[in-house]
Order: C-alpha cells, then sequence, then structure tokens
C-alpha cells in the first residue's frame, strides 16, 4: 500500500468511497455525494492523502480549513473515510499518519474532528493517533437516511500537536 497526495484523477474513486460512507449512515450528515469540484475546493490542497493498492484507492483523508480568520490558521477539520472492504487493514492508520505529518510541516497545531457516537471504529482511530473526547454535542442536527429522520449526536476530538504551538 502507498499513500499518495490526493489529485483530481482519483475523484471518482474517492467520491465512491464517500458515497459509501453517506450510505451507511453514520460517517456524515450528508445526504448527496458533492461534484468533484465542490468536494475539492472545502479541502486543503497541501493536506489530502489517499491510499493505493494495486492501482485501486482503498481510502482517503483530508483537512479542511475551520476559519478564514488569521487566529485560527493553525486549525483544520480532518474527515478520514476507508473503503468498506478495506477496514481492518490498516489503511485509516497509514493516512492518519500522513495527514498528521503534513499538517505539522505546515505549522497547524490543532486538528479537531466530529464523530457520531456510534461510528466506534472512527472513534478508536482518532485515539489511537492522540485526539481526546472533548465532549458531545447532543442532538446536533437532523439526519434523513432511508426515508426516516432523527436527532444525531456528535463526540468533538481534538489533537493538539507536541511539535508545533
Amino acid at each position: 500500500m502507498e499513500i499518495t497526495p490526493m489529485v483530481t484523477e482519483h475523484s471518482g474513486e474517492v467520491l465512491a468511497i464517500f458515497r459509501d460512507g453517506i450510505e451507511g449512515g453514520d460517517a456524515t450528515f450528508e445526504t448527496a455525494v458533492p461534484a468533484w469540484d465542490d468536494f475539492s475546493a472545502g479541502k486543503l490542497p497541501d493536506h489530502r492523502f489517499v491510499a493505493r493498492d494495486a492501482g485501486r484507492i482503498l481510502g482517503w483523508v483530508a483537512l479542511s480549513a475551520t476559519s478564514s480568520r488569521p487566529v485560527y490558521r493553525g486549525v483544520a477539520e480532518i474527515s478520514v473515510y476507508v473503503a468498506a472492504d478495506a477496514q481492518g487493514r490498516g489503511v485509516g492508520r497509514a493516512l492518519m499518519d500522513a495527514v498528521i505529518a503534513s499538517s505539522e510541516r505546515a505549522g497547524i497545531w490543532t486538528l479537531q474532528a466530529g464523530v457520531f457516537p456510534e461510528n466506534t471504529a472512527s472513534l478508536r482511530l482518532h485515539e489511537a493517533f492522540g485526539f481526546r473526547r472533548v465532549g458531545v454535542r447532543e442532538r446536533l442536527g437532523r439526519h434523513d437516511v432511508d426515508g426516516r429522520s432523527r436527532w444525531r449526536d456528535v463526540v468533538l476530538l481534538e489533537r493538539r500537536s507536541a511539535t508545533v504551538g
């Protein structure tokens, strides 16, 4: 498996993995896959990677700015998605290693994430990389999946760099 920067040529596979996360119901509040240009515009260009094996993308990770205010220039939100048939093979760990290293080289001091409490695999992955639970935002959003609507809690996590800030 190799980790490489995410580029436009990866768009189909990256968005397919994102679609699977949406359809699974416990990865995101999103209900539709965005166009690649919209997806890409929301990600920091130097902090997005894919995991590839035998020419196939197994997962992706990307950082997004949390604010345009200069005081928050060192804070980013992390998103990490692994294809269902690649889970449990170290893909998420390899992606986290890459994006944490790139973030620290760029002077980013805090990574934050919001994860549904039901997504225990994602919570374990984040915690394995030093993310701590900051709290739970209860009934943060109304989630419409498969024709049913329900309130969802979101676990807030953050990782402060030991080398930046």
